[in-house]
């Protein structure tokens, strides 16, 4: 295997991330570089077994830790066994970080504590995808009493719109059919330029400039900060895709204030009805999360009760972590069974919804873009296999679905 073993932990981003150190790494076969997250505790156990595994199985491989966790505690990880060097979130997309003078300096633990973050630049991943990911948005100006992100990606900085316009141009020409707007808090996109443009005017920008682009989609979105041109393309736009994941949290307002989260049930329930106007079949997602400190077991309910009244069909469930140095960590806190047992009952009731929504789209035309010889997404982020024969990996087709499982449908060429 040719360059560096990547292994990634950890959202979307640091995804996407990787892939564009992989790119960089390719004169380093004898590094492993890990990518860490920092979002939960146990997502930092995985790094650090991931760290202690790579070196038992081949000691004489140079470990570089990087990524969230890195940038928040450095000398943590530092002093691990086999770690050569760490390198912030800053650093790790730059090629000056990957020489081999660059990887000797291992006393640079200070610098990644102190080192400003550097302005966002749109960076790209589509690993072999169909669906490319463009990052327009890093950082976070919000501080969610359960949230250390912006401690390990800095406040939040936007991609130009002229950059994230030439580099969805040069993904289209490369052949991709969708691209999805991604980052830490991508509503924020923009309040740090000139003029102060919303999310909503980027995507109408760039599917202005970029006519050849047939989907446009959007990564999670905050719930307090959809603007007028968003509503725009929800109602007129239909290269916009009819997909809108939620970071909702919870739908407690007692639980949501203790969050220092910026919007009330109210809010949440008003834009899913808004949006359903708009676009009645949109499928809406949201993240949630279960057992947060101080929630009582009728809070808990409040949020079961939304998902089930407003029939949201995409769901990432997350039962609370603590993270050190938050201030949610300090409150008390829910036992981890009832965290474990709220988490199922949620996804319980996300399973029944998902089902229901890709009942609702039997027997109607789906845009679907093929990821695989039989398998792709719709526009509204429905899982399709075709139940006979095989289409072009990339390609869209128009399908239509007469049977579903757990899987999603199971279409044939309409």
């Amino acid at each position: 295997m040719s360059g560096a073993r990547l292994l990634t932990f950890g959202c979307r981003l640091n995804l996407h991330e990787s892939e564009r150190m992989q790119a960089l790494t390719g004169h380093l076969p004898d590094v492993v570089v890990v990518n860490t997250c920092a979002v939960t505790t146990s997502a930092e156990r995985q790094a650090r077994q991931a760290i202690r595994r790579a070196h038992r199985d081949d000691p004489g491989k140079r470990i570089v830790v990087t990524g969230c966790a890195v940038q928040i505690a450095p000398q943590d990880w530092a002093s691990l066994p086999g770690v050569s060097h760490v390198m912030g979130n800053t650093e790790k997309l730059e090629a000056a970080s990957w020489t081999e003078t660059s990887l000797k300096q291992q006393g640079a633990v200070a610098d990644i504590m102190q080192a400003a973050p550097a302005p966002a630049s749109p960076v790209v991943e589509t690993g072999g995808h169909v669906r490319a990911l463009l990052q327009v948005q890093q950082g976070c100006d919000h501080r969610c009493t359960f949230c250390i992100i912006p401690y390990g990606r800095g406040r939040s900085r936007s991609v130009p719109t002229r950059d994230v316009i030439a580099r969805a141009r040069a993904l289209v020409e490369a052949g991709h059919h969708e691209i999805v707007l991604t980052g830490v808090d991508i509503a924020s996109w923009g309040r740090d330029l000139d003029g102060t443009p919303a999310l909503g005017t980027l995507c109408r920008d760039v599917l202005s400039a970029v006519p050849e682009l047939p989907r446009l989609r959007l990564s999670s979105l905050d719930p307090a900060s959809v603007d007028a041109d968003l509503w725009y393309l929800l109602a007129e736009e239909p290269r916009f895709l009819p997909h809108l994941h939620l970071s909702l949290q919870a739908a407690s307002d007692m639980v949501l204030k203790r969050m220092k989260r910026r919007h009330s049930v109210q809010d949440a329930a008003n834009l899913i009805a808004q949006v359903r106007r708009l676009r009645p079949d949109i499928a809406i997602g949201a993240d949630l999360i279960a057992g947060f400190p101080t929630e009582t077991e009728a809070q808990a309910q409040e949020t079961l009760d939304f998902v089930v009244r407003h029939e949201l069909p995409y769901l990432h469930v997350f039962p609370y972590s603590e993270r050190p140095g938050t201030p949610a960590a300090r409150m008390p806190s829910v036992p981890n069974a009832k965290r474990q047992a709220r988490a199922a009952a949620l996804r319980a009731a996300g399973e029944a919804n998902r089902q229901a929504y890709w009942r609702g789209m039997m027997g109607r035309p789906l845009d679907v873009l093929m990821e695989g010889a039989t398998k792709g997404h719709s526009a509204h982020f429905v899982p399709v296999r075709l139940s006979r024969g095989q289409a072009v990996r990339g390609t869209r087709l128009t399908l239509v679905a007469r049977t579903l499982d757990e899987a999603g449908l199971v279409a044939e060429i309409n």
